[in-house]
């Protein structure tokens, strides 16, 4: 199914959120406030010298050039003689236009440029004599300021030539000083995206120096979770990289030796239950051969003493039964059972293991003939007896069986018409000794038995599955690949196999009326 929308969105954060992507981030976002920062400094540093620069050689020419120009005027100059004076003033020295005023008579050696344009406040400082001067009370200052005009910037500067004399202002394009602020920007800009770019390519080694043990650490811990305990990690490389690996590799040692301890014990355990198992047989063997005369012999007894032979009857079946359950749990444990495979009609399989129990009556079986499946005789015949036993003990009628083949897979499945069973015990069936009802602790069956079933189909990869049916009752489901594969820890056997695995006979799993039995 293609991801969601939502989904994508989510993957895209996880991804944003690497650490890789981060590293490069927090580099990327320093380098560019570094950057802009040192920048932004320079280019205003920059900019106020160059234009203090020309600003006070613009302002010390134009007074040096007024200063001379008036020299040559009358004491009451006519308009002409202004514009005259304005032309000189501005064609001898550093090329600004210049504007006369004189009462009324406003002459302007650019006619682009005329007293109109000069700021009002501009010309108000200028025609105010300076009060806080002692030497020479009438004496004016030099003001300037910048202004743009259609688009270009200008310093305006003026002053007073001489008391009740004429006014003199200047217009000094800055558009030369834009120009080279301009080139200063573009070539700042430039500098602030090649440390960018350099930034990112340096959080790329750090990262790259940083995640390259990481992933290392990363590698080493899947394949000690794969169960590799030997895995270790080179220590090498940063003292926090170095002591990471030193952790680790404790981390492993400490592990394995508590696996290896635990699989010792665990070894121990499964030799101590299978060495158990078999030195029983032998004295079991022996009591069986007695109890079987002593069956034999009940009717004859005295009626005081029936019932205890009858039970200990029982009791020592009840035992022989679990010893060899016991012994067939140890070689699923140890990975010694085998199978033992052959052809089989699954139909003449099913039909043998009810009719050899007598359940024909009990059963209904749908079951065509032409199923032919390469299966372990034995180990299947004992999941079934376990399955139909359970549901004939356990369940109620009617236990019906069926069998079909779907996906190149034998499905066999057993109903019955009990009540079913409960949800929080549907979990824990196929453990091992699990009886659900507690006041039933004590019956005949061991607990071992669909357990085993499970292990038997496991062994010739499948499984079995349990359910309550859509009408009531319980349904467990046995699904078998027709040819099976070997799985893994259980060896395919050519020929032979080990003994064991059960009796067939349905003993009790669990109470309750409901949970399945086993039958071992």
């Amino acid at each position: 199914m293609p991801p969601t929308r939502s989904g994508s969105w989510l993957a895209r954060c996880l991804r944003l959120t690497s650490l890789r992507i981060r590293l490069i981030a927090v580099f990327a976002l320093v380098a560019l406030a570094a950057a802009v920062s040192a920048s932004g400094i320079a280019y205003w540093l920059n900019r106020d010298a160059v234009l203090k620069r020309t600003q006070d050689n613009a302002l010390s020419d134009f007074r040096g050039q007024v200063s001379r120009a008036v020299t040559d005027l009358p004491l009451q100059p006519n308009c002409d003689q202004l514009g005259r004076a304005a032309e000189i003033v501005a064609h001898s020295g550093l090329q600004y236009s210049v504007v006369m005023v004189d009462d009324g008579c406003s002459v302007s050696s650019d006619p682009g440029l005329t007293q109109a344009l000069i700021p009002t406040r501009l010309q108000t400082s200028v025609t105010t004599p300076c009060a806080l001067c002692t030497s020479q009370p009438n004496q004016y200052h030099l003001f300037w300021q910048r202004i743009t005009v259609a688009g270009t910037p200008y310093l305006v500067g003026g002053s007073e030539v001489a008391p009740a004399g004429p006014t003199a202002y200047m217009f000094k394009s800055l558009d030369g000083e834009r120009r080279d602020m301009d080139s200063l920007a573009w070539s700042l800009g430039i500098a602030t995206l090649l440390a960018l770019v350099g930034s990112a390519l340096l959080a790329q080694a750090a990262a790259s120096t940083v995640l390259r043990p990481v992933a290392r650490l990363g590698e080493a811990a899947r394949q000690l979770g794969a169960g590799r305990l030997d895995t270790r990690l080179e220590v090498s490389g940063a003292a926090e990289l170095a002591e990471l690996s030193a952790t680790f590799n404790r981390t492993a040692e400490s592990l394995q030796a508590q696996v290896e301890e635990l699989s010792a014990r665990e070894h121990a355990s499964r030799r101590f239950v299978a060495d158990m198992s078999h030195e029983l047989r032998t004295p079991l063997t022996a009591m069986t051969a007695v109890t079987d005369i002593l069956e034999d012999e009940a009717d004859t007894l005295d009626p005081m003493i029936a019932p205890a032979v009858r039970l200990v009857v029982s009791e020592t079946r009840r035992l022989t039964e679990l010893v060899e359950n016991l012994m067939e749990v140890t070689r699923f444990d140890a990975g010694t059972a085998k199978l033992v495979l052959d052809e089989i009609d699954v139909s003449d399989l099913l039909t043998s293991c009810i009719d050899t129990r007598a359940w024909l009556d009990a059963v209904e079986l749908d079951a065509p003939r032409g199923i032919v499946a390469r299966i372990d005789p034995r180990r299947v015949d004992v999941i079934l007896a376990n399955l139909i036993g359970n549901a004939l003990k356990h369940g109620g009628s009617p236990v019906k069986v069926s069998a079909r083949v779907e996906q190149d897979e034998l499905v066999v499945r057993v109903a019955d018409g009990g009540p079913g069973i409960p949800e929080d015990v549907l979990p824990h069936v196929f453990d091992r000794f699990f009886k659900a009802d507690a006041a039933r602790r004590r019956s005949e069956g061991s607990g071992l038995g669909l357990s085993i079933a499970m292990e038997n189909a496991r062994i010739h990869g499948g499984t079995i599955s349990a359910g309550n049916g859509a009408g009531g009752g319980a349904v467990f489901t046995m699904r078998l690949p027709m040819t099976p594969s070997v799985a893994a820890g259980h060896p395919l056997a050519a020929d032979g196999g080990p003994s064991g695995g059960g009796t067939g006979n349905s003993t009790g799993n669990s109470g309750n009326g409901t949970v399945k039995g086993d039958s071992a």
